[in-house]
């Protein structure tokens, strides 16, 4: 079987080029059906052989939580009609990463033990643009685990300043 990123390439850059004109709504159609996909029960229900293509589709129209343009139903039908429901997840990723590619920016994670304010985001933003040389696209989750700090992903690379993290190197010193 086709690695899950193969089969979603195609419609990704499908969906890219189509979208051209307003990348940024069809991003936020697009991450909405993507947390819908990740479902195991929706997948489970999309796999009945009992259930026809017209029924998942209306499943899933009746629980997005945004407004489905015409572009986003017929991608939608595209996908379920071809067995896709699956590589949804996958799709919205390359979307995104296609997206932030044209725009010459990154998405970022950072993840903190406690809710960070807005004036405090948009200095952690700068400096974060500054070190990582690009725009980011921050969003926050928050982690109480580890305990005080931060940590910021962007893409395969990682920055780690949170006390867990420190805790850690302080065992590993001590324990060398």
């Amino acid at each position: 079987m086709a690695e899950i990123a193969t089969i979603a390439r195609p419609y990704a850059e499908a969906l890219f080029k189509a979208s051209l004109a307003d990348l940024n709504g069809t991003l936020v159609w697009v991450d909405a059906l993507k947390e819908i996909a990740k479902q195991p029960q929706l997948l489970q229900f999309a796999d009945n052989p009992k259930v026809n293509d017209s029924q998942v589709f209306d499943v899933i129209a009746g629980v997005v939580a945004v407004v489905l343009p015409e572009m986003a139903k017929n991608f939608l039908r595209t996908v379920i009609e071809n067995r896709r429901l699956s590589a949804l997840p996958e799709i919205a990723d390359q979307f995104r990463a296609m997206k932030n590619a044209q725009g010459g920016s990154s998405d970022a994670v950072v993840y903190s033990a406690f809710a960070i304010d807005g004036a405090v985001l948009a200095e952690l933003t700068s400096t974060l643009e500054k070190r990582f040389a690009r725009k980011l696209n921050v969003s926050v989750q928050l982690q109480p685990e580890l305990i005080g700090g931060i940590r910021v992903v962007v893409g395969d690379e990682v920055l780690d300043s949170s006390v867990k993290a420190r805790l850690e190197q302080m065992k590993v010193a001590l324990t060398a």
